[in-house]
């Protein structure tokens, strides 16, 4: 792809469109393929740079990977819970997923494991996971002194018992210890030390360990306290994975900031991923939210700012904050004080951004206010992370001059995004000239 990318404005986005398969979904559903008891296949899975890099190394912990029929199908050759490698070197880019949740599946191996990734990689916490897996029985330590990786872990399989984890920084450290915790010696027990941010990825990993077989007990309504029960190990299966929500919010801001109308295909408010909880947001704003039969659609409207927690939905803080742009009034985003942990810092990199645009950003430790000021041609900087990219990208539909810097770093989760986003637009221009 080029090095940058300019969009074209253009009238209001109509059409209908399905995204590619759940990245979060598909990382999930691929441990516990790994772990299981037999070959299980996945439908749907997504293919992009943090699941490949899942894949590879699986394939290097010696666990059996293959496409299907379909390009989206992915057979996996379960190990029964045994790592099969007794040593590997892997590399996780800059997918936290990845690293987090085979951080805690190589230690139900025998051997030398080593996690490493990208510079910002080494920059993102895991200290607080690592410290849990202690408490379980692993040995597991991180090479840097500031408690990111590389990680090693000293693996001999997980003994299981009680542990607590902090909840504040990332939910992927309790995910990545459920996903693990199946296949653990014997039961394992999670308190969650304060509040837990991102809770709706957490009743995600509990809804793909229920399909692959795992038995817990929680209260779905508190998440403080977990008990996976011993006994149930994952068993092989098929698994359908949702379109990815975070993805789809993207289209649905693109109806909203060009009084467009789109629907986002197989996706509903009943879908797995918590991030179909950015249409309400659209709707506070102004927009129309119906449920059809093909999926979710939004109908742009006049826009109006709104304050709004978004600790359950913060992936899709960046795509609020491109619609804001175009609302009367400011918008405030509270409860995100974790996405500063992310691929980049999502928080003052995104305030800086928007100010290029020609915003007003008030910046908070938790997060900012947007205050809706006349627009400009910009040259936006993206930090190498893909939801900068796609969310900015989205204020150049009704802003001329608008250019994403290094619009490849979209692979990470979604390589064909500027294809999807030009196609819906020119479909949309067709229809209207009808």
């Amino acid at each position: 792809m080029t090095a940058e990318r300019t969009i074209q404005p253009c009238g209001p986005v109509c059409g209908s469109i399905r995204p590619p398969g759940s990245k979060s979904i598909t990382n999930r559903a691929l441990i516990c393929a790994a772990l299981a008891d037999g070959r299980s296949t996945l439908h749907g899975a997504l293919d992009s740079e943090d699941t490949r890099v899942m894949l590879q190394s699986l394939q290097q912990l010696g666990i059996g990977t293959r496409t299907g029929d379909a390009s989206d199908q992915i057979i996996v050759d379960g190990c029964s819970g045994r790592i099969p490698a007794t040593s590997a070197r892997l590399f996780l880019a800059n997918s936290g997923t990845s690293l987090r949740f085979l951080t805690a599946a190589t230690t139900l191996g025998h051997g030398t494991f080593r996690l490493d990734g990208v510079a910002r990689m080494q920059q993102r916490p895991i200290a607080d996971m690592l410290d849990a897996l202690r408490q379980l029985g692993a040995d597991v330590r991180a090479e840097r002194e500031n408690g990111c990786p590389p990680v090693i872990v000293q693996a001999s399989g997980l003994a299981g018992g009680r542990a607590t984890v902090r909840g504040d920084i990332s939910s992927q450290f309790l995910s990545g210890l459920l996903l693990a915790a199946p296949h653990a010696r014997r039961g394992v027990e999670l308190v969650v030390d304060g509040p837990l941010v991102s809770q709706p990825y957490v009743h995600m990993t509990l809804a793909v360990m229920k399909a692959f077989g795992a038995a817990f007990d929680v209260d779905p309504t508190d998440l403080s306290r977990f008990r996976i029960l011993p006994g149930h190990p994952y068993r092989a299966c098929q698994y359908t994975i949702e379109p990815d929500a975070s993805a789809a919010s993207y289209f649905w801001a693109a109806a909203a900031i060009t009084g467009g109308r789109v629907t986002v295909q197989d996706l509903r408010r009943d879908a797995l991923q918590g991030d179909v909880g950015f249409c309400d947001c659209l709707a506070r704003m102004g927009c129309v939210v119906q449920e059809t039969d093909a999926g979710l659609c939004v109908q742009g409207g006049i826009l109006q700012g709104i304050d709004v927690d978004m600790n359950a939905i913060s992936d899709t803080v960046q795509t609020l904050a491109a619609v804001a742009l175009f609302a009367r009034g400011p918008t405030t985003i509270t409860g995100v004080g974790h996405i500063r942990h992310k691929e980049t810092d999502r928080i003052s990199d995104l305030a800086r951004e928007l100010r290029k645009l020609g915003a007003q950003v008030e910046e908070w430790p938790d997060g900012l206010r947007i205050n809706p000021e006349p627009l400009r041609p910009a040259r936006i900087e993206t930090y190498q992370d893909h939801r900068m990219a796609m969310s900015l990208a989205l204020v150049g539909l009704r802003t001329a001059g608008v250019t994403i810097l290094d619009p490849g770093c979209t692979a990470k989760t979604y390589p064909h995004f500027f294809d999807d986003l030009e196609n819906l637009c020119l479909r949309g221009q067709a229809s209207a000239r009808k």
